[in-house]
């Protein structure tokens, strides 16, 4: 593809409604279908052959994280695939990961319940996210054979045999134009899932995501890959990734890929739940490639066009209101199935328990500490028994209003179903521990620790010295530490005492985020409870079924300051 310039285009919004407007080289095109909808769409996009007779829509989502029916919904997607379709356009449905976890309905049926829907509305082809192994890798492979469409990562690989386990591209054909889709996986998925789902019961590592220092191997899969589709005489190649854009993700951020590879026409990505409605990046000959992302949870439906004369161009939908009535009515007996258990009002909260600043709506769970951080690191603390508790932010998922909390609240704020253990560790594993989960500040981290029982200070000028192996797991602290000032109750943190810890067993058992300081310690409580009933337990017996003022902040009670 070649350089192209873009022009912007303002209007009111009542001179856009029911408008479709797609921006690329010198052109601005309203396209007589999309009238039918009411909708801001703005795109990029570059000029390439072949030609063809009519349209050919991608539809893609990415991080809906089980949100069947936030925003435009699944119902919202089926109706906006029967509009274009109706019109005469070539249809795809294509999903860039992170679709089965998220929400009760993923987290009581362990994914099966989305993969239902995503039958149901005819999904063509889904690359894999990093969560789409939270119930176990064994339980995703049972879930990818029960799925009506091909999942496809080209970096997903069985180690003893080296090869990969699925698929890396599956190509449809529409009219002789053969489109390729590239399915990339982030190598971060062996420890932003549980390291243990990856390996053996000798803890021997199963499965691998070409994982390394400098992103060398995971960028020659997809080269390997795009060349592959391209000798099979793909026209169009589509990277399907869930690699993500934000500084955590390095080094395989999807502009990373795109820099260190070629062939690629357009980069559908996931991950960083960010919104992208076009980006144009530089491949490794200096070719423009387009990069896209939808944010999260049905925020906006992806929209790639390739038009008759061979333009390529991507865009947003969002605001779009209709429903497909029968998509509407499969979701809402899947729902109805345990909505009665969902509704049972647990406790009740006099305060706002945030995940997201009230000021700004930004989330800020995985950066700073919080009042519901801090009543779920209580909860793991003081219903053990343990000295301190941990727990991280990635696992921290939604506020919960001032009011009656419901069973899916506690479900929605914990819908991991990690198990709560307590072990015994010293006082050097803990600073490692923390000054893991402080590596990563001011960005967001998922690692990021909520703490109870201890109060520590980071020193944001300090650049963090954390060494991590190729697998991302900690290794050291090379240089001088960020986190400081370390207290456990009023003492200072003794680095040679042995303390009792509590966390959930994705961190103490099986090295999630890179934490195997904490893997052969002696274990107290083993999986007593999991995360969300630890928590309503904690609320119901401990506070008398209500979260009161001590929770009153929304930015907790000062455990951790930054300096």
């Amino acid at each position: 593809m070649h350089e192209s310039d873009d022009d912007s285009v303002l209007k009111d919004n009542n001179d856009l409604e029911g408008e479709f407007i797609i921006m690329k080289k010198k052109l601005v095109a309203v396209v007589a279908f999309a009238m039918l909808l009411m909708m801001w769409f703005t795109a990029c996009g570059e000029i390439k052959q072949p030609e063809r007779t009519g349209d050919i829509v991608v539809l893609y989502t990415n991080d809906v994280h089980c949100g069947v029916d936030d925003s435009i919904g699944y119902s919202g997607l089926a109706a906006l695939e029967k509009k274009y379709s109706a019109d005469g356009s070539y249809v795809i449905l294509a999903d860039c990961g992170d679709a089965l976890q998220g929400a009760p309905v993923g987290t009581l049926s362990k994914g099966e319940y989305i993969i239902d829907i995503m039958n149901e509305i005819g999904y063509d082809v889904a690359t894999i996210g990093n969560h789409e192994f939270d119930y176990g890798s064994e339980r995703f492979l049972e879930l990818a054979q029960k799925a009506n469409f091909p999942y496809v990562s080209c970096n997903f690989r069985n180690i003893e045999s080296g090869e990969i386990v699925f698929d890396a591209y599956k190509i449809i054909e529409v009219d002789g134009i053969k489109i390729a889709f590239v399915g990339i996986c982030t190598p971060h998925t062996i420890t932003s899932s549980a390291p243990a789902y990856f390996q053996n019961e000798q803890g021997e590592f199963m499965y691998a995501f070409d994982q390394d220092k400098d992103g060398t191997l995971l960028y020659n899969s997809v080269q390997r890959a795009v060349d592959d589709a391209k000798a099979e005489g793909a026209d169009y190649v589509i990277a399907l990734a869930h690699l993500g854009i934000t500084a955590d993700a390095l080094p395989w951020t999807s502009s990373e890929v795109i820099q260190n590879t070629s062939g690629i026409d357009v980069m559908l990505d996931g991950h960083s739940h960010s919104v992208v409605e076009c980006e144009r990046v530089k491949n490794k000959d200096g070719e423009w490639v387009l990069l896209s992302q939808t944010g999260t949870k049905f925020e906006s439906v992806g929209m790639l066009l390739i038009e008759e004369d061979g333009s390529v161009s991507t865009g947003l939908i969002s605001g779009y209101e209709e429903k497909d009535a029968h998509m509407a009515a499969f979701i809402g007996d899947i729902q109805s199935e345990f909505e009665e258990e969902l509704q049972t009002v647990v406790a009740k909260t006099s305060v706002d328990l945030i995940v997201n600043d009230p000021a700004t709506g930004e989330r800020i769970v995985r950066n700073n500490e919080t009042n519901l951080g801090d009543l779920c690191a209580d909860a793991y603390r003081i219903m053990t028994g343990a000295d301190i508790g941990f727990t991280n932010g990635g696992g921290i998922r939604a506020d919960i209003k001032k009011g009656e909390i419901t069973y899916e609240d506690i479900l929605t704020v914990h819908p991991f179903g990690n198990a709560v253990c307590v072990v015994e560790a010293t006082g050097q594993e803990i600073l490692d521990a923390l000054e893991l989960g402080a590596r990563a500040y001011p960005e967001e981290d998922g690692s990021f620790m909520h703490v109870s029982g201890i109060s520590f200070e980071i020193h944001s000028s300090v650049a963090s010295s954390v060494k991590l192996t190729e697998d991302g797991m900690f290794e050291a602290v090379e240089g001088e530490y960020r986190v400081k000032n370390v207290m456990v109750g009023n003492e200072a943190l003794q680095l040679d005492k042995t303390y009792t810890l509590a966390c959930h067993d994705y961190y103490l058992k099986n090295a999630g985020g890179g934490f195997v300081m904490f893997l052969d310690n002696v274990m107290i409580q083993d999986s007593i409870m999991l995360d969300n009933q630890i928590l309503i337990n904690y609320i119901v017996d401990h506070l008398n079924g209500e979260v009161g003022a001590e929770y009153a902040s929304p930015y907790g009670q000062e455990r951790i300051v930054i300096k």
